[in-house]
């Protein structure tokens, strides 16, 4: 198990990404040549639609139009998940039947190539296991969980997506939650860009067991849903484990019938480091129009921690 312990007065993981010293953070540039998407695309009922071709597509980029270059249906390439549990104290109450409900996505969606890394967080963020396809690992890991204190929330997206960025393939990070964080020392945008820039799709399950909760972390909820937004994933709100078990099978329906989508950028419309993607669907189809669900966008200088 690693454990990322953020400790004041060390040449450490804290000191280094905290915001007030961003600006001085040395940067590389990247040669950008093919440019991967991964798309799911839903009909009018949110359901995932397979069986499309590339003339079904139309790709832009800054709004300059684009030509695919690869195109695949329901990507057969290596899956890396990062599976990311809230242990704070205010998921006790429902943390077993969260780790429950993981227990059997892994089982569902972790195929021999595939491969699943184990995150728990609260006050610090610990890797329970290392990216592994052996299920017996990834159990034994769910198994050693335990309650915290606090929630470094932002803290384990930017370390999750970091593990990530190393790997080769589709990358998904599934945080479960209830939204809040105390104690990270990374903010939302510094988390949002380490998961863009490694190009991973965020999932959010946040857990609400009391919808009138006054205690509730609106703008923890609305910043995971941004940045489900953002990277193309998808966020869902449990109350109990039904809803867990449904957020998982959609988050596996999905992985199962995404595009892969490739081009070759071919106009520079602006010096921003930030380059938008937007795709559209035209294919017609009985049910009304169809949409894309993808990265809104990547970068083209990453950040040197």
């Amino acid at each position: 198990m690693l454990s990322f312990v953020l400790l004041a007065g060390l040449v450490s993981f804290a000191q280094i990404a905290t915001s007030s010293q961003s600006d001085q953070l040395p940067t590389y540039k990247v040669n950008v040549k093919l440019v991967n998407v991964f798309v799911t695309v839903l009909n009018q009922k949110g359901q995932p639609v397979g069986g499309l071709q590339k003339q079904d597509f139309k790709l832009f980029e800054d709004g300059v139009p684009q030509t695919i270059s690869v195109f695949n249906r329901e990507s057969g390439l290596p899956l890396s998940i990062v599976l990311a549990v809230d242990t704070s104290l205010s998921t006790k109450r429902d943390l077993p039947l969260e780790l429950e409900s993981a227990r059997k996505f892994a089982h569902s969606i972790v195929r021999p190539q595939d491969a699943l890394s184990l995150f728990e967080f609260s006050e610090t963020v610990d890797e329970m296991t290392r990216f592994t396809s052996n299920l017996n690992t990834i159990d034994n890991g769910i198994k050693r969980i335990h309650n915290g204190a606090a929630t470094a929330l932002y803290d384990a997206i930017y370390l999750g997506s970091q593990s990530l960025a190393k790997r080769d393939g589709r990358k998904v990070l599934v945080v479960i939650t209830d939204g809040g964080d105390t104690v990270s020392q990374v903010n939302y945008q510094e988390a949002l860009r380490a998961a863009q820039e490694s190009e991973a799709i965020v999932y959010s399950l946040i857990v609400v067991p009391i919808e009138a909760d006054a205690g509730r972390d609106l703008g923890g909820e609305h910043a995971l849903i941004q940045m489900s937004d953002d990277t193309g994933g998808k966020y869902f709100y449990a109350s109990g484990i039904a809803q867990l078990d449904k957020a998982f099978q959609q988050i596996s329906d999905d992985l199962r019938t995404q595009y892969q989508i490739g081009y070759y950028p071919i106009k520079r419309v602006t010096d921003s480091d930030f380059r938008h993607i937007k795709l559209d669907v035209t294919s017609d189809v009985p049910d009304g129009p169809l949409v894309a669900r993808h990265r809104t966008g990547y970068y083209t200088t990453k950040d040197v921690f």
